[in-house]
């Protein structure tokens, strides 16, 4: 799994600095945060009425867009999917009330 998501961060990284009629992923990272933000939200509002249309399959093609326009949003910050990989395996074996309640008191 994470060869997948490495492999399409650097397609996502390689867009960055090309023309923006050359790729999707150039024009959104070409019109900025704003753009880049607005289509996250969007395709997380799709996840929501995927599910609650019944989920299957619909809902796993809008969770790779909620991801992959995630991605995009990571690199146009300089960062990559590892990171948010290496933060889930460093969560896992904690129980989540305790990960919250230390995020708090920090």
């Amino acid at each position: 799994m994470n060869e997948v998501l490495s492999q399409i961060q650097n397609v996502i990284d390689s867009r960055k600095g090309t023309e923006p009629e050359s790729s999707y992923v150039a024009q959104l990272l070409h019109k900025g945060e704003d753009k880049i933000l607005k289509k996250v939200i969007e395709e997380a509002g799709e996840v929501l009425m995927a599910s609650k249309d019944g989920g299957g399959e619909h809902l796993i093609y809008e969770a790779a867009d909620l991801w992959f326009h995630t991605m995009v949003l990571l690199a146009h910050h300089g960062l990559r999917v590892e990171a948010v990989v290496a933060e889930l395996a460093r969560r896992q074996g904690l129980s989540g009330l305790a990960e919250k309640a230390a995020r708090q008191e920090g």
